[in-house]
C-alpha cells in the first residue's frame, strides 16, 4: 500500500523527537480549563438560550453509567467498582431526575441525532434498566430515524439474547472493549477475556444487524511485547471490525488509583512500545484498513471513513463522529455536556450527584465560558484533528480574523513542523502530510494558547 493509500507514514526519529505530554482535544479548552465558577445557574442559563435567534443545532446525548464488577488496573475512567447490581437502580431513578430537569430547561428541537452510553459498563443494567433508561430518554427527547445510537460493551458482560435486547432498543453501534488477547497481559490488568467471549459477541453484533462493530485495543500494558501483539493482531484482523481504536497506556498512577496495582518493570521500555505500535499500523494498513486520525482505523467502505472522504468528520468527548456538529447533553456523574460556547461537567461522585439533585439542582461541578479566542482556536484544532488541514480563508471569513496576523506566532512555531516535512503552509491551506499525521496532535498543541502559556502538561499522556 502507498503512502497517499494509506495517508499515513511512520518516521521514528520524528516520534521520538514530538512525542511529547499533550491533550487528545474532544474539547477545547481541555477539561483541566474548567472552573467552578461556572455553576448549575450559569449552566441553567445557556440551557435556555440554545434557540436565540430561533436556529438551534441538533442534540446529541451522552449517558455515563459508571458501574463495574471488575477493576481493569489500566482503566482511568470514572467508575464505581462493585458486586451489587442493585445500586444501578437507584442511579436510575436520578439520571430520570437529571433528564426531566434538564429538559424543562431547554428550547428549540428535542430530536437527537446521537446517543452514547459509556462508562464503566453500560451493561452492567439489566436488560429491564436498559429498557427503562431508554424510556426515559424518550420521554423528554425525539429519536431521529437516522440516529447513530452506540453502547460501550464488555463482551463478558453480554451474550446473543442480550444483543437482541440492545437492537430492539434501538442501539445501531456497538464498542467492544478488547485491548490484549494475550492471556498473561489479560491476568497482568485484571481483565481476563478469553478470546472466544469476544468472538461470539462480534458474531452476535452483527447477527442483529449493528451497523458498526468496533474493537479498543491498548498498547504499552505490562507484559506486551512485538511477538505477543502481532498474535494479537492475527485474531483482530480475523475478528474483522469494521472500526479499530488503538489506544495509547498512560501510566498515571498518580492520578488513576487502579494503575498502582501494575507493576513499573513489566511495562514496555519506550522503544519497545513504538515498535508494537509500528506493528499494529503495518498490520492493520496491509489489512486494507483507513487511518481516520490521532488512533482510529475503519474499513474504506465504513461510514467514518466516508465521512473522512466528504469532509463531514467531527470530534467530540466520543471520539470521531460521522454527524455534523450538535449540542451534546451529558448525563450521570462526570458527565461532560457542551452548549454553543460552553462547557459543563457534572460532579464526579455518586454522593454529591444524589445530593444535587435532592435538592433540586443541576449536578454541574464545573464548566466554562468560550471567548472569541477559544472559539477560533476550537476551529483549528478541530479542523487538524479530523480533516489535516485548515482553510486560513474559512477561518477568516467565519470568526473576522486576518490568520496569518491574527497567529503569527504560531505559524513561526510551524516552522519547525513544516522543515521536517509535516507540514505545509501557503497563502491559504495549513496542510498535515502523511509523516505529520500520526502526531497531529502536537502539530494541534501549537494553537493550544494555554499550553503555550507554558502551563505544565503532567495532567496528560503522551503524544504516542
Amino acid at each position: 500500500m502507498t503512502a497517499k493509500e494509506q495517508d499515513l507514514i511512520i518516521d521514528t526519529r520524528l516520534i521520538r523527537k514530538y512525542d511529547k505530554l499533550g491533550p487528545r482535544y474532544t474539547s477545547y479548552p481541555t477539561a483541566d480549563r474548567f472552573v467552578e465558577a461556572y455553576d448549575a445557574r450559569t449552566h441553567e442559563g445557556w440551557l435556555a438560550k440554545r434557540s436565540i435567534g430561533g436556529v438551534t443545532l441538533p442534540l446529541s446525548l451522552y449517558v455515563h453509567l459508571p458501574f463495574c464488577d471488575t477493576v481493569c488496573f489500566y482503566c482511568a475512567c470514572n467508575k464505581v467498582v462493585t458486586k451489587d447490581h442493585s445500586r444501578s437502580a437507584k442511579y436510575l431513578r436520578y439520571l430520570g431526575k437529571e433528564l426531566d430537569m434538564t429538559s424543562r430547561l431547554i428550547e428549540g428541537t428535542r430530536r437527537i441525532e446521537q446517543l452514547h452510553w459509556g462508562g464503566g459498563t453500560p451493561t452492567f443494567l439489566s436488560d429491564d434498566e436498559m429498557t427503562e433508561l431508554i424510556g426515559m430518554i424518550g420521554e423528554h427527547f425525539e429519536f431521529s430515524p437516522q440516529g447513530e445510537y452506540s453502547i460501550e460493551i464488555d463482551p463478558r458482560s453480554v451474550d446473543a439474547a442480550r444483543f437482541a435486547v440492545l437492537a430492539k432498543l434501538g442501539f445501531n453501534r456497538v464498542s467492544l472493549g478488547v485491548q490484549d488477547f494475550n492471556p498473561e497481559v489479560q491476568k497482568a490488568v485484571n481483565r481476563i477475556q478469553p478470546e472466544e467471549q469476544t468472538f461470539e459477541a462480534v458474531a452476535a453484533a452483527r447477527a442483529n444487524n449493528m451497523k458498526s462493530v468496533s474493537i479498543d485495543l491498548i498498547y504499552g500494558l505490562p507484559k506486551q511485547n512485538v511477538i505477543t501483539f502481532n498474535q494479537t493482531m492475527d485474531r483482530v484482523i480475523e475478528l474483522s471490525p469494521d472500526r479499530i481504536a488503538l489506544y495509547n497506556y498512560a501510566h498515571l498512577p498518580g492520578m488513576f488509583k487502579p494503575q498502582r496495582r501494575i507493576a513499573e518493570a513489566e511495562l514496555p521500555s519506550p522503544e519497545a512500545k513504538l515498535q508494537i505500535l509500528t506493528l499494529a499500523i503495518h498490520r492493520l494498513t496491509e489489512a486494507g484498513y483507513v487511518y481516520i486520525g490521532m488512533d482510529h482505523f475503519a474499513k474504506p467502505e465504513d461510514e467514518l471513513n466516508l465521512a473522512r472522504k466528504q469532509g463531514r468528520l467531527h470530534r467530540n468527548f466520543q471520539g470521531y463522529s460521522t454527524h455534523r456538529e450538535c449540542d451534546l447533553l451529558a448525563f450521570g456523574i462526570s458527565a461532560i455536556s457542551k452548549i454553543g460556547p460552553v462547557y459543563a461537567q457534572n460532579v464526579r461522585t455518586l454522593d454529591e450527584y444524589y445530593h444535587r439533585l435532592d435538592h433540586d439542582e443541576l449536578p454541574v461541578l464545573r464548566g466554562i465560558e468560550l471567548t472569541p479566542d477559544d472559539v477560533v482556536r476550537r476551529a483549528v484544532i478541530q479542523a487538524l484533528m479530523c480533516h489535516f488541514e485548515v482553510s486560513l480563508e474559512s477561518i477568516n471569513i467565519a470568526y473576522l480574523i486576518d490568520f496569518n496576523r491574527y497567529f503569527a506566532e504560531e505559524l513561526e512555531a510551524l516552522a519547525m513542523f513544516a522543515e521536517d516535512g509535516m507540514v505545509t503552509i501557503d497563502d491559504q491551506w495549513i496542510s498535515v502530510t502523511p509523516r505529520g499525521r500520526l502526531l497531529v496532535r502536537a502539530i494541534g498543541m501549537v494553537f493550544d494558547r494555554y499550553l503555550r502559556q507554558g502551563e505544565e502538561r503532567a495532567r496528560f499522556s503522551k503524544v504516542i
